[in-house]
């Protein structure tokens, strides 16, 4: 702690005193000392105070709600997973349906402290950030159900970008790329984006992410399912593979959800040498290399992550993806940046909105005690 904040020893024994006094953090059980030639007093063994505070994390999909309770140490306490159909909020407004999740983990979990509510949403924030403007999620847009949530449980609830987190989790879940320049690209049942420069997250206004999927790939193209044509994501989303790999016309409205075993028949397909399914994987990879040969136009990452379900194609496509970005010209000077995927989806959006929102928990609770 001394080398990474530059304080000396005694500052931080003095803050860890003050922080104690607080109950924010406290002492843990002696553990069995290593070298009993050590000098000096022993050392004290502190931790977070898990029962200070907890948060709910909801990350929603066109396919699924998982809802995770996580305490003050980050620890894991309890999660629910459902799965979301194009009725499902318009059988039940997004406020409520919510709302009675919640309080089922609270049932299960009674001992928790509730601080706030985080939620990771696919589409445009409204200005407030209290809901969407417009989302892939059926019926979930020009509804304030963060603010109905925030007054129904009287703490904060954060609606955050899937873009931005992806961001924020890459570089908590890999400290090499913590101040790197990187950008994670989502693969699925829509196309996003988030992007750290040098460490910082950037992107639309404060957000951290962008409209990667929406960008123009082939004017008056494929028909997306925010209404447009040509988008990167109408060729790239599962929706896409899917209307391509059954030779569907590029103008019929897309499916409003796709169930992942379909997805994953695709990639089993074209791997076993389909010749329509790994065509539309092609078309897919072409789509996303175009859309990042035009990224780098103005943003040079060093590292470029797949992540989501398209990372298990990541094979399928990757010719066409590294095909399409030759053609730029950074990647011609600078070289090509590293490419990996990384199979777990889930794994860094969740890490994303837990280290956010337990920052926002530190701030709004926490820093100012003297």
């Amino acid at each position: 702690m001394a080398s990474e904040t530059g304080l000396s020893h005694a500052s931080i024994t003095a803050i860890s005193h003050d922080l104690l006094a607080q109950n924010i953090i406290v002492e843990l059980a002696a553990a069995e000392k290593a070298d009993t030639r050590s000098r000096g007093r022993p050392a004290t063994l502190i931790g977070f105070n898990r029962a200070i505070g907890c948060a709910v994390l909801f990350e929603l999909d066109v396919n699924r709600a998982r809802l995770s309770l996580v305490d003050y140490g980050g620890v894991l306490v309890d999660r629910i997973e459902y799965p979301l159909t194009p009725t499902t909020f318009a059988q039940m407004p997004p406020a409520e349906y919510l709302a009675e999740r919640i309080h089922l983990l609270q049932s299960r979990n009674p001992e928790a402290v509730l601080r706030r509510i985080a939620i990771s949403v696919q589409g445009i924030l409204d200005r407030d950030g209290q809901g969407l403007k417009w989302s892939p999620i059926a019926h979930l847009a020009n509804n304030p159900f963060g603010q109905k949530l925030s007054g129904a449980f009287d703490i904060p609830v954060t609606l955050y970008k899937r873009g931005r987190l992806l961001a924020e989790g890459v570089r908590w879940l890999d400290p090499a790329l913590h101040a790197a320049s990187v950008a994670t690209v989502f693969v699925g049942s829509t196309v996003a984006m988030g992007m750290t420069f040098r460490g910082q997250i950037m992107g639309r206004g404060d957000e951290g992410a962008t409209e990667f999927g929406h960008m123009n790939h082939s004017p008056n193209g494929a028909l997306c399912r925010c209404g447009m044509r040509g988008c990167v994501e109408a060729y790239a989303a599962d929706y896409g593979v899917l209307r391509t790999a059954y030779s569907v016309p590029e103008t019929t409205q897309p499916a409003p959800a796709v169930p992942p075993h379909e997805y994953e028949g695709l990639i089993a397909r074209a791997s076993s040498g389909d010749r329509t399914a790994t065509h539309a994987f092609n078309l897919a990879g072409r789509a996303i290399g175009f859309g990042l040969s035009r990224m780098m136009a103005v943003f040079d990452p060093t590292h470029i992550l797949i992540v989501g379900p398209g990372a298990r194609a990541f094979h399928l496509m990757e010719q066409e993806i590294r095909s399409a970005m030759s053609g730029s010209l950074l990647c011609r000077i600078n070289g090509m940046p590293e490419i990996v995927p990384h199979l777990d989806e889930k794994e860094p959006i969740f890490r994303g909105l837990q280290m956010k929102t337990l920052d926002e928990i530190d701030q709004a609770y926490f820093a100012g005690l003297q």
